[in-house]
């Protein structure tokens, strides 16, 4: 698997270039005054959202995770935060209401950390996943995973299954996010790759015979106990990873 990712600050200045991917990483834990703050960029149904989560620490991290990706968002459209419009496609994916916007976004958070995908005029999807040792892994593969993910994870050492499980599965979600068709693709009717040093890639659908050369699945390493995966459509370009500090940036 891979050892590491780059994850850099970048200037103020930043530009996303036609074939670029922008891969942003920030921590959920913040004060409880930047919590507010950012609470107040949010519409009034995310705020709406945020107040049905039951726990405190779930409500905080929907608020910071949202937050966070209106204030990217508005670095690269020269916007106010709460100024910006989303609609959701009937999966549920989001994306920005503007018609001459060519910003397509992804956002994925898991525990402590959010993961934050932009790029231009291409699909893209990002999941990331907390390592979790007491998830029932080889139940959920049995009822997501492929015949073939499912026999190749058979085959996994114990000691390397659950993460190999939580790798597969980003991949996986990565891929149907990226589509903008969610859940509604079957997970066990396509293949991505699991064995562990194999580069992320998916592999085969059962409807499309073409339709694993249309995509790109970066593996990424966003820190200790985390695994996430990139989907992203073809058209070359490069990976950006950059660090979010919210002290020096909000």
């Amino acid at each position: 698997m891979t050892s590491t990712t780059i994850w850099s600050i970048p200037p103020l200045n930043l530009k996303l270039k036609p074939d670029e991917v922008h891969i942003w990483r920030a921590s959920l834990k913040v004060a409880n005054s930047t919590v507010e703050s950012l609470l107040a960029t949010l519409c009034v149904e995310e705020q709406q959202r945020a107040e049905r989560f039951h726990f405190q620490k779930d409500r905080n991290h929907f608020i910071v995770a949202h937050g966070l990706l209106r204030l990217i968002l508005s670095r690269y459209l020269d916007r106010k935060p709460h100024d910006l419009n989303f609609y959701y496609n009937q999966y549920g994916k989001p994306a920005l209401v503007s018609a001459s916007s060519e910003i397509h976004f992804n956002l994925s958070h898991s525990h402590e950390l959010a993961l934050i995908a932009v790029t231009q005029n291409r699909d893209v999807g990002i999941d990331l996943e907390y390592i979790r040792s007491d998830f029932p892994c080889e139940q959920i593969a049995q009822s997501y995973f492929s015949p073939r993910e499912r026999a190749v994870l058979n085959q996994i050492p114990a000691a390397l299954k659950t993460e190999v499980f939580f790798t597969c599965w980003t991949r996986k979600e990565a891929y149907v996010k990226a589509t903008g068709k969610g859940l509604s693709l079957p997970l066990d009717q396509f293949d991505v790759s699991l064995i562990p040093g194999e580069p992320a890639k998916l592999l085969h659908t059962q409807w499309d015979t073409q339709e694993a050369g249309r995509w790109l699945l970066q593996e990424l390493v966003p820190g200790s106990g985390y695994v996430a995966t990139l989907a992203v459509a073809v058209g070359g370009g490069q990976i950006k990873c950059c660090q979010w500090c919210l002290s020096s940036n909000f």
